[in-house]
């Protein structure tokens, strides 16, 4: 490990920023502050629990400086960073409130891209009487989207208009070009929080309706959105959403629903994980000298699999057969059908999806039918596929990761199964869908972007995760945000410099 000795030496007038964790989303940020230290007379320390990750992320930066240590040893923690100026936290969220109370004693501002928690929440005094600014919430997904939402309903409000919904989707996904699984998915972020996905439940309100969905009912069904580039996804509910009422100013709107967007086929996949227990956290497999396939012979034998299979597989089948009867039925009932039946029937009015009465194309019927017969025979497909490709065939991967859980097994196999290859891309999409009335006349904004990643370091992931960390740290020790206290970045003083930067480094929304 580094000697602190060199903090001793530093130039007068030269801030530090102090830096824990090197992972996954840390490529970018570590790059942008590297970059910008000698103009604005900075160094940067790096601390994680893998020296080696640490220095190969600085590269070959004299100025900056790669450390290991036990983030649990309090005497090193309270060096590093009582000689810091700034300190910006990408360890777990877990490991948050031990950072923050110490930077509260030492009076030290700080930055996570991680939710505000209890834990913070319960400092909030502490910061304020110290007169720190600790800024959570600063990344992608939450941070990117409350900056961008904010900044759209502040100019909605401001003209007079009233908000009746707000909807906004974020997903971080497998770019087109290196999409060639079934799950349609890749790992560019911590893989524990793609397990952990949805376990808190969700809370939104829709049409005035404050609906609250259990895990199990969470990837329930099909959600369906397309963007303007006509890319369909499906979405579903993000935790609660109900706690950004107050601070989007929306307490009079109707709908207000924050969405993780996935691929449709990601979202069937995912909802027969979760009925097959595969991401339960009690402790039950000794996976030492165990392969992928005996673990998920292990489970799926203690789960009942082939009786849940049977079922699946029944109601698909009986979903299938139904409707391929009706479209039979209904191809015969044309041929049967005179002109002027034909013509009545054609005439008839049916409720669409949106509940308006519309015309019933025939033509329209049938291909829908035909296209709902395809997509039940492509899940049906689907079903073990998606399994085999996590490994349920796989007798030549071990786990060899001691006493586990299947959630832990299952973490294991999708950073085993779901890597990002070298030059695989991902993408980050982010959408806000805001319905107003402006003038007695009813309106409504879509504003998007659509980012993608270089490679399997500088991820759209990283981009989106690390930039808004290393704009707001500059901006910071540079005095252009002055704001104190606990705040997520939802205050102008906050977003509008951090979206113009970021804008310049391609986040830039469209709307229409």
């Amino acid at each position: 490990m580094i000697s602190l000795n060199f903090l001793l030496y530093l130039p007068f007038g030269m801030k530090t920023i102090l830096l824990f964790g090197a992972g996954k989303s840390a490529s970018v940020l570590i790059d942008y502050l590297v970059k910008k230290g000698p103009a604005n007379d900075w160094k940067l320390i790096v601390a994680d629990a893998d020296l080696d990750l640490a220095k190969s992320k600085i590269r070959n930066s004299e100025r900056d400086v790669a450390v290991s240590f036990d983030v649990n040893d309090e005497e090193k923690r309270n060096q590093y960073i009582g000689k810091s100026d700034i300190v910006i936290s990408l360890l777990p969220p877990t490991l948050h409130y031990t950072i923050a109370k110490d930077c509260v004693r030492l009076k030290k501002d700080l930055l996570t891209a991680s939710y505000l928690n209890k834990e913070i929440e319960s400092l909030r005094s502490e910061i304020d009487n110290n007169n720190l600014l600790f800024l959570c919430e600063m990344g992608l997904d939450p941070g990117i989207d409350h900056m961008s939402a904010k900044k759209l309903i502040d100019e909605i409000l401001e003209k007079g208009g009233k908000i009746t919904s707000f909807i906004s989707h974020c997903g971080g996904l497998v770019a087109p070009e290196s999409d060639d699984n079934p799950w349609h998915y890749k790992i560019s972020w911590n893989p524990k929080n793609v397990v952990n996905a949805g376990k808190a439940g969700a809370v939104y309100k829709q049409n005035a309706v404050v609906k609250e969905l259990p895990y199990p009912k969470i990837f329930e069904g099909k959600r369906y959105v397309t963007l303007s580039t006509e890319e369909i996804f499906c979405w579903y509910p993000n935790r609660d959403s109900l706690v950004y009422i107050d601070a989007y100013g929306l307490n009079d709107c109707a709908t207000l629903i924050r969405t993780t967007l996935r691929h449709p086929d990601f979202i069937y996949g995912w909802k027969n994980i979760v009925d097959l227990k595969l991401t339960d956290e009690t402790i039950f497999y000794e996976t030492d000298g165990l392969t992928l396939m005996d673990f998920f012979k292990q489970h799926m034998e203690r789960n009942n699999f082939n009786e849940w299979l049977e079922i699946k597989l029944k109601k698909q089948f009986e979903e299938t057969q139904a409707l391929l009867n009706n479209l039979v039925n209904l191809v015969k009932l044309q041929e049967d059908s005179g002109e002027e039946k034909l013509r009545s029937v054609d005439d008839m009015m049916m409720v669409n999806e949106k509940g308006n009465l519309q015309k019933l194309d025939m033509e329209d019927v049938k291909n829908n039918a035909a296209a709902t017969i395809a997509f039940k025979m492509h899940e049906s497909k689907l079903t073990l596929r998606q399994l085999f490709y996590l490994g349920m065939d796989d007798d030549k991967t071990f786990i060899n990761k001691g006493r586990c859980s299947a959630a832990d097994v299952l973490q294991f196999a999708l950073e085993v199964k779901l890597p990002l290859k070298e030059t695989d891309k991902d993408m980050v999409v982010m959408m806000h869908e805001i319905e107003f009335e402006l003038e007695n006349i009813k309106k409504k904004i879509e504003s998007s972007f659509v980012l993608t990643g270089d490679d399997n370091q500088r991820t759209a992931m990283a981009k989106t995760v690390g930039l808004p960390l290393g704009i707001a740290a500059r901006l910071i020790l540079n005095g252009s945000i002055k704001l104190k206290g606990l705040h997520i970045p939802t205050s102008q003083e906050i977003y509008e410099p951090v979206l113009k930067e970021l804008e310049e480094n391609g986040m830039k929304f469209t709307s229409h």
